[in-house]
């Protein structure tokens, strides 16, 4: 599936890399050493992570573009804390090291240490304003990979509207938004597809929104509406 691109421009590829301490800020703070850059382990995982998906029944279509550098992914539909795990197995397939913002609630001791090691990052929800401008921020300061995952519903949850930060982080930094889904009614997954913002949030919210809206997450009901 794919869709048109109003505007936009591709970025040079790099392999498994770190985030510069220079990219840190007091609301933003990706670990520079995650899960995807531990020695042997990540190879390890890799070819687990493909085995398990194949085991468990799933397809997995396309991968990033290969020359992209740097994005923001939807992980959506997000409905069940299942959905970390698949998305890990999935960056670990694909060969994509990932970040991911999950709530705050999430990394409170003595779990915080682990999070941020399998690529978490922190969303203290009052504060959203600040972590949209420190994601710009850190975006623009890359000069190696980078790729964000945000749920777009903000909450496994069932939501009636989507939260709009992604969009405005992918739009503020210049990258792309990667249409990434898993679909557990087909278990399909894919990552196949890029969106540019145009700028234009209520035209480009309503072609994501449509792109999305045959896919079902674990718990049936739980994608939200734009």
């Amino acid at each position: 599936m794919s869709l048109p691109e109003p505007s936009g421009r591709a970025l040079v590829a790099g392999p498994f890399q770190t985030v510069k301490p220079a990219t840190m800020s007091r609301f933003f703070r990706p670990a520079s050493r995650t899960v995807f850059n531990t020695p042997l382990l990540s190879a390890a995982l890799r070819q687990v992570s493909a085995g398990l998906l194949r085991g468990l029944g799933w397809r997995l279509e396309g991968d990033f573009p290969p020359d992209l550098q740097k994005a923001v992914v939807i992980g959506a539909p997000h409905t069940s804390n299942w959905d970390l795990p698949y998305m890990l197995m999935v960056a670990f397939a694909i060969r994509r090291p990932v970040h991911w913002l999950g709530k705050v609630q999430l990394f409170r001791f003595p779990f915080g240490g682990v999070m941020r090691w399998l690529g978490g990052v922190p969303v203290d929800r009052s504060r959203s304003n600040n972590l949209v401008d420190a994601a710009i921020a850190c975006f623009q300061a890359q000069e190696e990979s980078f790729f964000l995952v945000v749920p777009p519903e903000g909450t496994r949850s069932k939501v009636r509207e989507w939260k709009t930060g992604f969009y405005y982080i992918a739009h503020g930094a210049g990258v792309p938004i990667v249409m990434a889904y898993m679909d557990h009614g087909c278990r399909q997954a894919s990552v196949a597809t890029l969106f540019h913002p145009s700028g234009d949030i209520e035209s480009d919210m309503g072609r994501i929104r449509a792109f999305y809206a045959p896919f079902k997450g674990r718990n049936p009901g739980g994608l939200g509406q734009t």
